[in-house]
């Protein structure tokens, strides 16, 4: 029966500035609803660009990308119906691609001594601590998005500790572009979230629309950033690279890690 309540429209606690179901009436949050476009057009091409990279440094990335995928489809989900099942799903969906990226990319250098290294035990605590948050946010769904945002925090430390580990200017650019529209977008959430009457009277309650493109930039930017320097950390004989889709000319487009000193694929291998 709470299964199926909580299935209905309407049932979360959480509701955006964004006016309900004023553009269509099959969709609660119109804007906030498309605004998820970008979660749905950069994992498929993010597989295919770091088809390399997942066969010679780690197949996990594509987790990465498909849990991406996961992340969009189930805020889509949530801001279509306000419902608490999807604000739940929206919500595990975001704890588990920050989890899995720890799992993934945490520099083994900084595991716990106790551990030696084994990131295959790091992995696992890494889970068994992902499957406990998600318990706890089906029973404290109201403080789900302030506790993400409190997780997020060691991952934005850490870009900072590698960016200042790093002499490649152009992976640095990189991350300050990251930093940058991060700031920008946590802007944007608190101000939907904080000061909707403010905006709601300059007819402008869309910033948590805004805060869904950009932070889709920043959540693969970051990805990339960290597969970036894994690779430099676990297989730097093989001299990875960062470079931009669809041309490398300019520092625009989709950034993307290629290994300089390595044999395994053919040299077509980056055509899309």
């Amino acid at each position: 029966m709470a299964a199926s309540w909580a299935l209905r429209r309407g049932t979360s606690a959480v509701d955006w500035c964004e006016g309900n179901y004023l553009i269509s009436p099959i969709i609660a949050e119109f804007v906030n609803t498309i605004s998820n476009v970008l979660f749905l057009l950069f994992p498929p091409l993010l597989t295919r660009l770091f088809h390399q990279y997942a066969k010679v440094v780690t197949p996990g990335i594509y987790l990465v990308w498909a849990l991406l995928l996961i992340v969009g489809l189930s805020s889509i989900y949530f801001h279509a119906t306000l419902s608490l099942v999807g604000q739940l799903l929206d919500e595990v969906a975001i704890l588990w691609l920050m989890m899995a990226a720890f799992a993934l990319w945490f520099p083994r250098r900084y595991l716990p001594t106790c551990m030696s290294g084994n990131r295959k035990l790091f992995q696992q605590i890494i889970l068994v601590a992902s499957v406990a948050g998600s318990i706890l946010a089906c029973i404290h769904p109201a403080t789900n998005a302030f506790f993400l945002m409190f997780v997020g925090l060691p991952s934005t430390i850490l870009m900072g500790v590698e960016l200042r580990r790093c002499r490649n200017a152009r992976v640095v650019r990189l991350g300050l572009r990251c930093t940058i529209i991060w700031l920008v977008a946590l802007a944007c959430w608190i101000n939907d979230r904080l000061f909707c009457d403010m905006w709601s009277a300059v007819n402008f309650p869309y910033l948590h629309g805004a805060w869904h493109l950009l932070i889709a930039i920043v959540a693969y930017t970051a990805c990339v950033l960290f597969a970036y320097f894994d690779a430099w950390n676990e297989v730097p004989e093989k001299v990875p690279v960062l470079m931009y889709w669809p041309t490398d000319k300019f520092e625009l487009g989709v950034p993307y890690v290629v290994l300089q000193n390595c044999h395994r694929l053919p040299p077509d291998h980056l055509k899309i």
